[in-house]
C-alpha cells in the first residue's frame, strides 16, 4: 500500500511523527509512505489553498517533503509533483494536537487535507488527540492515538465502507483525552455543537500604540448531544464521524421550492 501524509501542525509536530508511525504499520515491510506537510502550522486554516500564489516544496530527505501551503495544498503537491506517476491508495491527515470534533471540525486543516484527498477521489482519513486532563501530562499524549490508530484504519480500510460518489465520503476520527489503556472502544458519531463554545475576539494594544485582535477558541470539554463526537470521546471512546464536503441542507431544498413556486 503506498500511503501520503499530511497534518497541519507542521513538518516536525510529534502527531505527525506518531501518523508516521501509524503508516508504516498499515503500509507494511512492501508498502511506501510519503509526507508532505506544511513547513510551517497551518492550525485553523480549513479547506483553503493558495490559489492567488505560488506553494514552495523542498525534499528534506527521501520520501519527506515540505510545503510553504495548506494541508490541502500540500495533498495537491502530493498527488499533482511528488506521487504524479503513482498516485497513493490512502491518504492520512494528522495526528492533530488536539480534537477536530464538533464545530472544530469546520475550521480544521487536518480536516481540509483530508477533504481535499477525498475531492481527488482518493480515500483518506482524518485523525486528532482530543487533549484533557486523562493525558496531556502523560509521556506521550498521543498514547491513545499511537495504540489505537492503526487498528481503527485498518477497519476503515474495508471496501463497503467507501464509495465513489461526486462529493466522496472521507472519515474523522477522534481519539479520546485518556491514555490508551483507558479508551473504552470505537463508537460511530454524528458531529456534534458545543452550544457554549465560539471562537472569539480578544484585542491587545501594541507597544507602539497599534491594536491587534487575537483569536480565542472556546470550552472544549463540553459535551455535545448524546451520539455525537465530542460526547463520544469525553466518554472515554474513539470517535468515527463518515463526512462528505456537500454542505448542502437537502431538507431545506424541498421547503425552498415550495416558497419559490
Amino acid at each position: 500500500m503506498r500511503i501520503l501524509i499530511t497534518n497541519d501542525d507542521g513538518i516536525n509536530a510529534p502527531g505527525l511523527k506518531v501518523l508516521t508511525a501509524i503508516a508504516e504499520k498499515l503500509a507494511g515491510k512492501n508498502g511506501e509512505v510519503w509526507t508532505v506537510a506544511p513547513a510551517f502550522e497551518q492550525s485553523g486554516v480549513g479547506h483553503c489553498i493558495s490559489y492567488t500564489h505560488p506553494t514552495m516544496i523542498a525534499e528534506l530527505e527521501p520520501r519527506r517533503f515540505a510545503a510553504e501551503g495548506s494541508p490541502a495544498d500540500c495533498v495537491i503537491a502530493g498527488l499533482y509533483e511528488v506521487l504524479k506517476d503513482t498516485p497513493p491508495d490512502l491518504v492520512l491527515s494528522g495526528v492533530n494536537r488536539g480534537n477536530n470534533a464538533a464545530e472544530n471540525t469546520l475550521y480544521s486543516g487536518t480536516i481540509g487535507g483530508a477533504m481535499e484527498a477525498a475531492l481527488q477521489g482518493i480515500p483518506a482519513i482524518a485523525l486528532s488527540q482530543y487533549f484533557g486532563p486523562g493525558n496531556v501530562d502523560l509521556a506521550d499524549p498521543f498514547d491513545a492515538a499511537a495504540t489505537h490508530g492503526a487498528s481503527v484504519i485498518k477497519t476503515l480500510l474495508d471496501p463497503d465502507l467507501w464509495d465513489n460518489a461526486n462529493y466522496r465520503l472521507f472519515y474523522n476520527v477522534n481519539f479520546p483525552p485518556v491514555a490508551a489503556h483507558d479508551v473504552k472502544g470505537v463508537k460511530a458519531a454524528n458531529q456534534g455543537f458545543r452550544t457554549d463554545s465560539r471562537f472569539t475576539a480578544e484585542a491587545q494594544t501594541s507597544p507602539t500604540g497599534r491594536k491587534f485582535l487575537w483569536v480565542r477558541g472556546g470550552a472544549q470539554h463540553t459535551p455535545t448531544a448524546p451520539g455525537t463526537d465530542a460526547a463520544a470521546n469525553l466518554d472515554g471512546y474513539i470517535s468515527v464521524t463518515p463526512m462528505r464536503a456537500d454542505l448542502t441542507d437537502y431538507d431545506m431544498v424541498a421547503t425552498l421550492e415550495d416558497v419559490f413556486l
